[in-house]
């Protein structure tokens, strides 16, 4: 039996679970060794098509404007494109004259797209030249945990990013699964049981009960 070809595969696109690619490159925030920058932290790392245009301004002004934020929860955020350290240096200097907001995190210039490759973020079928919008979170042990990309029209949510950096913390803390639409404060889901004598043992806690396999608590 012959199957149809898949065409515009991404080569090397990292998955859920891979170990992150390590790489070494150019910012303006001098020169990055990424498994030396991401070390005991959560990392989100994001690419954005080009400097100096609209939408993706108005995401950086945003990352920027949270970058406490991710530090306080143990992150560190850092943005690419395949700009060179000359527009990210002026870009930054724009931004910072006119909208009163700095970036205080590095932007990588991948002028080679060395970076853009590794992660699977140049997608032939939107652009043949610019990165898509692409997020990448990734837990202290260098692994990736979580993938966004959007397309080149439409900027991020920066508060779903957010969220889904505290729910991956909050699972991975606490052993259980994140509902849909949760944001901290909210139950969280149990784990499901896999024998009868687990489910009678379920149904002896104190847990919200949706169904056997379906049961909510709160987080102390």
């Amino acid at each position: 039996m012959s199957y149809p070809q898949i065409s515009n595969q991404i080569p090397g696109l990292p998955r859920i679970g891979d170990q992150a690619p390590d790489f070494t490159a150019q910012s303006t925030l001098g020169e990055i060794n990424f498994s030396d920058f991401r070390k005991d932290h959560w990392v989100v790392l994001f690419s954005h098509p080009a400097d100096f245009t609209p939408v993706c301004t108005t995401e950086l002004v945003a990352f920027a404007r949270e970058q406490k934020w991710f530090e306080s929860n143990n992150a560190k955020i850092i943005g690419v494109s395949v700009d060179s350290i000359h527009s990210h240096l002026a870009w930054v200097q724009n931004v910072k004259q006119n909208q009163n907001v700095e970036f205080q995190f590095p932007l990588i210039a991948d002028s080679d797209r060395k970076v853009a490759q590794l992660f699977g973020m140049l997608h032939p079928g939107e652009s043949s030249t610019a990165a898509v919008r692409a997020v990448f979170v990734i837990d202290p042990k260098g692994i990736i945990r979580l993938l966004i990309y959007y397309p080149l029209n439409v900027g991020r949510n920066i508060e779903e990013v957010k969220r889904a950096l505290l729910g991956l913390q909050t699972a991975d803390a606490s052993s259980v699964a994140i509902p849909a639409n949760w944001t901290k404060g909210d139950k969280v889901i149990v784990p499901p049981p896999k024998t009868l004598s687990e489910i009678q043992s379920l149904d002896e806690k104190p847990y919200e009960k949706i169904d056997f396999y379906l049961r909510k608590k709160e987080l102390n």
